[in-house]
């Protein structure tokens, strides 16, 4: 298996509980480096860029309004199958559904507030981490 990268958020939700750190511990305890890490308060406008993907769904606004609530910590990480090793660690959307130990298990509040968001494929997580971060601000 190869070493990828994938983008993750840690989200309002997590981030005004001060989960910041027990969130990146669980990453780079399932083996995800962080190469790259930023908190920010996400704006408006990069929200709606961001989910434009969801922008026909009922949640969109609901969604932006929550993603711009509060500081975010957006990243970068690198590991064997970093999409998948990421999506398992961070469980099913809805955390009702969420494997035990998992990040949305143990911490998420709700299936909107459910502490993280990851990549779900590699040409996304590419186009993700563009979205947030320019080359010189990854130090693999």
């Amino acid at each position: 298996m190869a070493v990828t990268r994938t983008f993750s958020i840690i989200k309002p939700d997590a981030t005004r509980r001060n989960l910041t750190g027990a969130v990146t511990k669980m990453l780079e305890d399932a083996g995800l480096r962080v190469v790259a890490s930023k908190r920010i308060r996400m704006t408006r406008q990069q929200a709606e860029g961001f989910y434009a993907v969801h922008k026909e769904r009922p949640f969109y606004g609901e969604l932006c309004d929550f993603m711009t609530s509060g500081p975010v910590v957006v990243q970068v990480l690198e590991g064997e199958d970093a999409v998948k090793t990421n999506r398992d660690v961070m469980g099913a959307t809805n955390p009702a559904d969420a494997a035990e130990g998992t990040i949305r298990k143990t911490y998420a509040e709700g299936i909107e507030a459910n502490s993280v968001h990851g990549s779900d494929s590699e040409d996304n997580a590419a186009t993700e981490i563009a979205f947030f971060f320019r080359d010189d601000e990854i130090a693999g």
